[in-house]
Parts: structure tokens; sequence; C-alpha cells
């Protein structure tokens, strides 16, 4: 299928090092690729002045317009005159000269050359002498020509002109008698509208009814052009969403700070009696009020008493009973152990790489909800709690069911559980550093700028190592 690219200069091209298509129109499914809109605004900001920086809502909102009028002349094609562009070409040659036609459709692909032309792989000429999907090439620039047109004169493109300055243009070529000439034969032309618009004036219609703003045009586009789009309007409503984001401001400051009145009001006297406060607190079981809860960190506590006892005491199991004693004659009934679960051992090389080779693993950053190996599994926490309740004190524990460690069980066997994408969110992220997966079947990796501390790291990536498929988890 025909593959219409996005207005890129040569020369914006070799200054941002943009070798990639980033939108093109392919059968009758609009193709928009986010990631590309990021991985060029990051690219152009690397270099532009910062007080002027890209947006990627605006590169995929310009993108998505450019192929919407793409499609537009495609329904026109199919719909109305499917010969529209070589009578054009015949009528411009007739009253131009084909050879200052030529010349012209030459002059901008070598400016604005598709991908295979960018990339050495065909010449302008022969490129503007063969055919895309049966379609002459030459038809094809001259549609690209009219659109890129429209894009110099579309104020809402203003801030972006650099990609598809027409300028040279205008002072190498026919260029500007050309369009002239294709701005009044298309004029006269009907339109696809229900509202008779040639299709020159639907081309321009979203500019004109909202110059200054791209969510404007895409928003007229959604209400008048859904007969066109048709399936394709959820990429127009996505890309609304897109702008609306990335136009959202900070967070603003404290407002300010209402305090409460919770008696009734002079004139308001039966107020309390419209808003009863009942209380539905879970009921307590006769031990609960009367609990007395001490808690320890479990690997600190069987740390200190093995240096208490001179010996090791690394288990649930191997706490001494002489402890349990005591803390049964201070008078507590309750024994809250911090870090049971099975630690992801991510988390640990993590620390180490930032400095810290003495570091445990994090006590929420976990493999799985089971008691860990270390401390001796189920069997020791079993034997921890009998001896405990002999002397009247429960066992309790927290758990965080949303926090996990990234190499933990649910990453590995279930990582469909996970918000995550197929492609890094940030283009200037890089997974480079080790494999913290213990586990063959797939490969973790932390962002690079985590270890430095320059970076907060969204999202790591995942390899499953069985399919070669990459996901970048949040």
């Amino acid at each position: 299928m025909i593959q219409f690219e996005f207005h890129i200069s040569r020369q914006a091209r070799d200054r941002y090092q943009i070798d990639r298509s980033l939108f093109t129109l392919s059968g009758n499914a609009i193709v928009a690729d986010f990631q590309a809109a990021h991985q060029l605004a990051q690219q152009v900001n690397s270099t532009r002045d910062p007080d002027h920086p890209a947006k990627a809502s605006d590169i995929y909102a310009m993108g998505l317009i450019d192929e919407i009028l793409h499609l537009v002349i495609r329904q026109y094609r199919l719909q109305t005159n499917p010969q529209i562009f070589a009578q054009e070409l015949d009528s411009l040659d007739q009253h131009i000269g084909k050879k200052h036609v030529d010349a012209a459709l030459s002059q901008f692909t070598s400016t604005f050359p598709p991908t295979a032309v960018y990339q050495d792989q065909i010449t302008s000429s022969d490129y503007l002498s063969s055919r895309t999907d049966g379609l002459p090439n030459r038809q094809i620039a001259l549609e690209e020509m009219l659109l890129l047109w429209l894009a110099n004169i579309n104020p809402a493109f203003l801030n972006y002109k650099e990609f598809f300055d027409d300028s040279s243009l205008k002072s190498n070529s026919r260029y500007t008698e050309i369009i002239n000439t294709l701005d009044a034969n298309l004029d006269s032309q009907p339109g696809l509208d229900p509202n008779h618009e040639s299709l020159i004036q639907m081309l321009r219609s979203p500019a004109l009814a909202s110059p200054s703003s791209l969510a404007g045009q895409l928003q007229y586009i959604q209400e008048h052009w859904g007969f066109i789009i048709g399936g394709d309007l959820q990429r127009v409503l996505k890309s609304l969403d897109f702008i609306k984001e990335a136009e959202k401001g900070g967070l603003p400051g404290p407002g300010p700070v209402h305090i409460p009145v919770y008696t009734p009001s002079q004139h308001h006297e039966h107020e309390i009696d419209l808003l009863p406060e009942e209380e539905r607190f879970s009921p307590d079981s006769d031990w609960m009020p009367r609990l007395v809860m001490l808690a320890k960190n479990a690997y600190v506590w069987l740390n200190q008493l093995s240096r208490q006892y001179h010996r090791d005491i690394n288990r649930l199991d191997q706490v001494p009973d002489k402890e349990l004693d005591q803390m049964a004659r201070w008078g507590f009934s309750g024994l809250w152990l911090i870090g049971l679960w099975e630690r992801s051992p991510a988390s640990q090389r993590i620390k180490q790489h930032c400095g810290q080779p003495d570091a445990v693993s994090s006590a929420y950053s976990l493999y799985d909800y089971v008691i860990a190996e270390k401390l001796g599994g189920e069997e020791a926490y079993l034997n921890l709690r009998h001896r405990a309740w002999q002397r009247g004190i429960r066992l309790a524990a927290d758990m965080v069911p949303n926090h996990v460690g990234i190499t933990s069980k649910w990453v590995t066997e279930h990582p469909d559980w996970f918000i995550s994408l197929n492609y890094s969110p940030f283009p200037s992220y890089t997974f480079n550093g080790e494999n913290l997966s213990q586990d063959e079947r797939v490969g973790v990796y932390l962002e690079d700028h985590y270890y430095t501390r320059s970076d907060a790291a969204v999202v790591f990536k995942r390899i499953d190592h069985w399919t070669n498929n990459e996901q970048f988890i949040y």
C-alpha cells in the first residue's frame, strides 16, 4: 500500500538524525506512532532552544492531521474522481510546462525526501518516474506538495515550521505558481462534504475553523468528518487525550484551609439529625482491646539475638524460649514480625550497585508471599507460632499486596497482571545494566539512570527469553 510520510525536510532530518518515517497512511487505517513522536520530541529538544520545546503531543497531532488530509484525498479518489491528480498534472504541464513541473517535483522530492530517497536507495528522478502500488509517484509527489503547502499556511503548525519550511521551493522552482494553479483548479472540483464545499475548501477547513489550536482542528475533524474517517475516529480521540495530558499544568499551591464545623447552626438545629454518623467498626474479639503488641523486624531481631546469645540464630524456630518467656512476663500478648516474606534478590543487587555492599533486600520488594527460606520457611514459622501461643502470645505480620519486586514470581509468570508498554515511554531511558533475574526464562533490567540516582526509573524492561518479547513494566 502507498505510504504517505509526514513532511520533514532533509535539513531537519540531518540536524536531528531522523531516519524513520513517523506517520504513515496504509490502506484504510491511519497508523500513528506515539513512541516515535516522543522520540522525535526528545531529539529536537536536545538541540533546540529550551524556551521553545517541541511537544510530542503536537508532533503526533500534526502527523495525524496530515494523515487525515491524505485520507480525505484517498476517499475523493474512490468516490468522486480517481484521476484527479493525473488530470491536475496534465493541466499543470500544459499551462506551466512539463519541464518546470518536473523540476519543481524533483526539487520537492530532494528537499522533502521519501524514506527510500533519503536513504539513497533510489534517486529523486528514478523515484518520480516509477510507481507505488500502481499509482505514478509523480501524482503522489504532487499530492504531498499540496499538503506541504497546507502545513505551511496552518498557523497551528508554525512552531514546527523548520520541519516543513517551503521557502527553498519558492526560491528555486515554480512551486508558488504550481500551488496557485492547483488551488484554483481544486476549488472548482466538487468535494465530499455534504455542505458541498470544494475539495480544497474541505482540506483547509480544519485550520480555518481553529487557526491556532491543533486540538481545535482535531475537534473539528471529529465533529464534521466522521463520515470519512469512520473507525479511525478513535485515533482522533486518543490524540485529543494526548494533547490534554500534555497541556496539564503543574499542581497548584495549597488552597484556603476550611475548618469543618460539626455543631448545628442557630438556624439549622436539625442539621445534625440529617447527617448521622453511625459507627461501623468491625466487631472486636474479646482479646483485641487488651492486646499489647511488640514489633520486631525479623532479620534485625535475629541478628540481635545472635549477638546476645553468642550463637547463630538465623531461623524463627531458633528463637530461644527464654525470649518468649520474657515477653510474656513484660505483658506482651502480640508479636508483630516485620519482613517475613520471601524477598526479591534483585533488591539486594540494586542496593549493592548503589554503594551499599552489606544491604539486604527491601522487606517490601518481594519474590513471593511465603515465609522466607532464610527464616526457616513455613515450618520454622509454625514452630515459633506454637511456642509463642503456649505463652499467650499471638503472631502478626503485615503485607502490602501491590508491593512486589521487579523479579517477583508474578513478573516472571504473570506479566499481564502489570501495567506495561511494548516500548519505553521515555526515549532517554536505557537498559544496559545487569540482568537482575535469576530465572532463565526472563531477563529483567533496571533503567540505567536509577543507579546514578539521576532518574526514578518509572519502568523496567522485561525480556521473555522464549519469545524475545519485550515489555516495559511500570
